[in-house]
């Protein structure tokens, strides 16, 4: 099925349209556990950095001067996507979605202090998306954050100009709108709690990677979380000792979007292509949609 040639019809949503062909047993889960954090399994990974290392000098020497571990993580989900896309499904509503584009949310410092106020940044990427294009977007997207107020800046500071009791009940408000689809499109487009997965790196921290919670707010059904380069000393298929660098990420997924069976074919696939990073200069020879 190609999702191009797929009308909107009653039911769908702005960002994704209705999931119709869905398992009795899950809209009964749907009901059971209504919130995301009610919903959630927690994912724990590490991945040899080695190709990875060889793929990110590679690409800085073919002038990507900043490429790194971040763009090569997030090429890697989306092209996992294109081939797993049930991945890119939330639920709001009690109801299922399989998501139009690959939104991708990252909370970002924008200077390197300590006092330095953050932001959340949105990025869209196609389907098809290569290594390069993934660079390309997420930095002019990081940038333009950088360089003045994002549109959720300005949204936030709206907001807290509102006194405590009537920003919960706006919110309350919000949410019931959510809930039916209602929030208009120019508010879904800048918000962090709406997209296909929520990204944040410990690495440059210097600490683990944290289990983000997701947030019951807005339709996000994934968090991962990535830290920094480590060494391992590993037994070898010769017997022998060698010394592997690594990196540990975490995933905190909503288990409502798919089975666990789906789930893990789909993080299989993620590491994989982590492991052989140098795929990503091609476009995928095929882009799977989701059932109807």
């Amino acid at each position: 099925m190609n999702e191009n040639k797929v009308k909107r019809r009653f039911g769908d949503r702005y960002e994704g349209r209705r999931i119709r062909g869905y398992n009795p047993m899950d809209r009964v889960a749907w009901y059971i556990m209504p919130r995301r954090n009610g919903a959630t399994n927690l994912l724990a990974y590490s991945v040899d950095v080695a190709s990875m290392e060889d793929y990110i000098r590679q690409k800085r020497a073919e002038g990507l001067d900043s490429f790194g571990i971040t763009h090569v993580l997030l090429a890697a989900y989306v092209r996992t996507v294109s081939q797993r896309p049930a991945l890119n499904r939330f639920l709001s509503g009690q109801k299922l979605y399989a998501r139009n584009e690959i939104w991708v949310n990252m909370d970002v410092k924008k200077e390197m202090r300590t006092g330095s106020p953050d932001t959340v940044i949105k990025a869209v990427f196609p389907k098809d998306a290569t290594a390069r294009q993934v660079y390309e977007i997420l930095n002019s997207t990081v940038k333009a954050a950088k360089e003045e107020d994002s549109s959720f800046d300005g949204t936030a500071r709206a907001l807290n100009y509102i006194p405590g009791l009537v920003l919960r009940l706006v919110m309350g408000i919000l949410s019931f709108m959510d809930y039916f689809g209602l929030i208009p499109a120019s508010l879904i487009r800048v918000s962090p709690f709406h997209g296909s997965l929520f990204i944040t790196s410990m690495g440059s921290l210097g600490i683990p990677p944290v289990f983000h919670h997701l947030y019951d707010f807005g339709n996000v059904p994934v968090f991962l979380s990535f830290g920094p380069k480590q060494k391992r000393l590993e037994i070898q298929p010769d017997g022998q000792i060698a010394e592997k660098r690594f990196i540990s990420y975490t995933a905190v997924t909503d288990e409502r979007i798919c089975d666990g069976f789906y789930y893990s074919t789909a993080f299989k696939t993620l590491k994989s292509i982590m492991r052989n990073p140098f795929q990503l200069d091609e476009r995928p020879k095929e882009v799977f949609y989701d059932v109807d």
